[in-house]
């Protein structure tokens, strides 16, 4: 039966920007969640004192918890071989990370989708820049996991393979045991697709998962697939909701991955308006897990 995970969505800005929460109150917060499992992200604040991280293992290890997943952006899609060769190293950085906090599913994504950049060149680049990584990761123990993403924060384009035709070329041009997916529903939405279409045609390759739900914040799905090539748009049409009360049918979705034998971690990545909410989206998971895996 899958585990679950939590993300914590709603406390990021704290985590990450101000500093105004600390690990060790997620943590606390988190242990009333009923998961086995917390996913980090390499941009927490405290995270960059590396003599840290073993620490927060054992604080998330004594309260009965793992920490299987790590959430990082690498950019491989530079045109500049010199910016790529560094990204492969913050890569290699995270690797290790995951490796000490004891988890064992590091992200990583394609890059930046530059508008010079033809669809050809940008997976290249990305799939040999996620090749330099993978026996590094091998060696550790640590599978390398593809998002079908939308935008890194700190990015000033969208993820390069968002659309479902790109992501699903990327994955096929990656056949190494240390390499995997991680399904993400909402983001097909953003991206203008159907994520019960592109899991069909990853599940195969699925090794986790993020769970989250969207609403629509205006209109309909017909305009939001008119809006596919605008992303500011239609990203600003869907919101983020409680899992069970959006657009993800979640029944779908789950038996397409009984149907693959999928079996693992899955990542709670909802609760933006609070801990409440969070709980709520983890109790509809629990649900619907014991419901499909029996």
């Amino acid at each position: 039966m899958p585990k679950l995970a939590a993300f914590p969505k709603a406390y990021m800005h704290a985590l990450c920007k101000d500093g105004t929460m600390k690990l060790a109150e997620w943590f606390a917060l988190a242990n009333t969640l009923g998961v086995q499992g917390l996913e980090f992200y390499a941009g927490f604040l405290e995270m960059e004192n590396e003599a840290l991280w073993p620490v927060f293992r054992r604080q998330v290890n004594d309260l009965g918890l793992e920490i299987p997943m790590l959430c990082c952006s690498p950019d491989f899609t530079h045109p500049a071989p010199d910016f790529r060769q560094k990204e492969i190293q913050k890569q290699k950085h995270w690797i290790d990370m995951t490796q000490v906090l004891g988890g064992s599913y590091c992200r990583v994504l394609s890059g930046q989708r530059r508008p010079e950049l033809s669809t050809h060149d940008g997976i290249q680049l990305a799939a040999e820049s996620i090749y330099a990584c993978l026996p590094y990761a091998q060696e550790r123990g640590v599978t390398l996991i593809l998002e079908n993403h939308y935008k890194d924060d700190f990015w000033e384009y969208p993820e390069f393979v968002q659309k479902m035709d790109a992501f699903c070329e990327l994955v096929a041009a990656i056949d190494h045991p240390s390499f995997g997916v991680n399904f993400d529903p909402s983001n097909a939405f953003i991206a203008g697709d159907d994520p019960l279409e592109l899991l069909a045609r990853v599940s195969n390759r699925v090794v986790t998962m993020h769970a989250s739900d969207r609403y629509l914040g205006s209109g309909t799905l017909e305009d939001l697939r008119r809006e596919e090539n605008a992303s500011a748009g239609y990203a600003a049409r869907l919101r983020h909701g409680e899992i069970g009360q959006g657009l993800n049918d979640y029944d779908a979705i789950f038996t397409e991955l009984v149907r693959v034998g999928f079996d693992n971690w899955i990542s709670t990545e909802d609760g933006v308006d609070g801990i409440e909410q969070l709980q709520r989206s983890v109790e509809f998971l629990k649900r619907k897990i014991a419901l499909h895996w029996k």
